[in-house]
């Protein structure tokens, strides 16, 4: 395929909170292990909502102009010269965060802990609401042309519920509870499901969500303004609880219960981030019943799998994507995104449309 790069690109850049204007930007250079990629789809990330908003996310500050988005997927539009894996054309997802490959983490292959990651759109690196990006060939994966480029995306929120499977040994037939249906939660069911979790309990306040949940796999819905969770987990475990608990929604109710709602001896996986850092949880519940507590923090060796679990068939996203904007209207996406959460789910930018 011949090489057609251009010098420039169009770019959404963030300058202030609320403020994202098209720019035009020099395509980045690569190195002799990077490649060049033709940015196809950017999903809208809750992290991306957060510095839109807020400028910050604890110690990662914005203090320059900045550009977000890092759930990506694109064809490859060049090679550095030691890249033997890809060539030009190919489809691929992005694995946005690259580690160093020699510290402590990153040898025991939990690199998602390596202290020298540099990830997409995470201060002060810029993230994806571009039309080209570069990364190190070995945090990019080869898609099949069956998956879309929308899917290929969402291997990235996809990967946080891989994650959290393999962290607690997610067994086919187990029961489980996911508190928190947007987009993280939703994956999260996915997941649940593609590990063959037997029994799949789901909470939220939207309707929405809760829809989507059960299109995606979830075997029970708890709309929380209408129901008590506790009592209704407890009604469909016949009183035993469930096997693991995932907190996906960073509410501190909503870790307080999905503690409750977890077995003697069963597992809890603490996904969402807290806006606080300190939430009272029930120590002696804990201790009594020797209740295992993950944290998670993004993911680790998750993308074949997720590819594989994607291009296979067994999770269907048709249900999940709601937007769709072009690079050009970045901001309105963003907007849509954060004050319609009653409305949309997914949201994808398409930065060469």
């Amino acid at each position: 395929m011949k090489n057609t790069v251009p010098k420039n690109m169009k770019a959404a850049v963030m300058h202030s909170t609320g403020e994202i204007s098209i720019e035009t930007l020099p395509v980045p250079g690569i190195n002799h292990d990077e490649v060049l990629i033709k940015v196809m789809a950017v999903g809208i990330c809750g992290s991306d909502l957060h510095y839109y908003t807020h400028g910050r996310i604890g110690k990662y500050i914005v203090e320059k102009p900045f550009i977000l988005g890092h759930e990506c997927s694109g064809v490859i539009a060049a090679v550095g010269s030691s890249v033997n894996q890809f060539k030009v054309g190919d489809r691929v997802a992005v694995e946005p965060g690259v580690t160093c490959g020699h510290c402590e983490a990153c040898k025991e292959g939990r690199y998602n802990l390596c202290p020298d990651v540099q990830f997409l759109a995470t201060p002060p690196v810029d993230g994806a609401f571009v039309q080209y990006i570069k990364m190190r060939q070995d945090f990019v994966f080869s898609i099949p042309d069956s998956l879309s480029f929308e899917d290929a995306a969402l291997i990235e929120p996809f990967s946080v519920g891989i994650h959290a499977a393999n962290r607690t040994n997610l067994q086919p037939g187990s029961t489980i509870a996911i508190m928190g249906m947007g987009p993280v939660g939703l994956m999260a069911v996915a997941a649940a499901k593609a590990f063959g979790a037997g029994t799949i309990i789901v909470t939220d306040l939207e309707p929405l969500r809760l829809d989507a949940a059960k299109k995606m796999g979830a075997t029970h819905v708890i709309n929380i303004r209408e129901q008590d969770a506790l009592h209704e987990i407890s009604c469909i475990t016949n009183g035993r609880g469930v096997d693991v608990a995932w907190e996906t929604a960073g509410n501190p109710a909503a870790l307080q219960s999905a503690l409750a709602s977890v077995r003697r001896g069963g597992k809890l996986a603490i996904v969402g981030l807290p806006s606080q850092n300190e939430i009272l949880l029930n120590v002696p519940f804990i201790a009594d019943n020797e209740i295992d507590i993950y944290g998670i923090f993004r993911y680790a060796n998750t993308y074949p799998k997720g590819i594989q679990f994607l291009a296979n068939g067994i999770v269907d996203t048709k249900h999940l994507i709601t937007d769709r904007y072009s690079l050009a209207d970045t901001r309105e996406a963003m907007e849509r995104a954060l004050n319609f959460k009653n409305e949309c789910l997914k949201i994808i930018v398409y930065p060469n449309d």
